[in-house]
């Protein structure tokens, strides 16, 4: 049987959204900084272009990181299903990147300016009031437009591992999928 892992992670993905389920649109990053330390944080997964892909600020720290190969997990209570990737990026081109990069919510729009303008995301503030004061009273051109420093990465997966925990005996179904040759080959592994 040969079985499309991404067709599957969408048909999925999408009965987790009909569950309401709060981690249906997230992806939890890996990736091992410039002094080896690993790192993880939260992004929100898009669909692009047929494609999964993530918005980025290049004035974030995990930019330099992630630009080429990283790894990310989802998890969707809602199915007790997990799954893991290993992608390599690609930039955005331009044109999607602004088309797609508009749609967004205002909030998250508008700390891309913040970062821009003000300072690069991770950098120290005197606290959230201040925070919530400096962007509160950004002054940025409407209707807003990508700032230089945004970015977006198409995600192609080259190793996709499903875990699937509502087995009723117990024993978690475990599979791997991994690009060779342009074609999906699965194993199951041991949980």
């Amino acid at each position: 049987m040969n079985v499309d892992p991404l067709a599957l992670f969408r048909t999925e993905r999408e009965a987790a959204r009909a569950a309401d389920d709060p981690m249906a649109h997230l992806c939890t990053v890996a990736n091992v900084d410039a002094d080896r330390q690993p790192q993880v944080r939260t992004l929100v997964l898009r669909d692009i272009e047929g494609q999964l892909a993530v918005f980025v600020n290049a004035s974030s720290p995990k930019w330099p990181h992630i630009q080429e190969r990283f790894a990310f997990c989802t998890y969707w209570p809602s199915l007790s299903l997990q799954y893991r990737f290993d992608v390599v990026a690609a930039p955005l081109s331009p044109e999607t990147l602004a088309a797609s990069w508009a749609l967004r919510p205002d909030a998250p729009k508008r700390m891309d300016w913040l970062y821009e303008l003000h300072d690069p995301q991770s950098s120290h503030i005197d606290s959230r009031e201040h925070l919530l004061e400096v962007f509160g009273r950004l002054a940025v051109d409407e209707p807003l437009r990508a700032p230089p420093n945004a970015r977006g990465l198409l995600l192609e997966p080259k190793q996709i591992e499903r875990l699937d925990l509502t087995q009723d005996n117990g024993v978690h179904d475990r599979q791997r999928f991994e690009q060779v040759d342009g074609a999906w080959q699965q194993r199951t592994l041991i949980p």
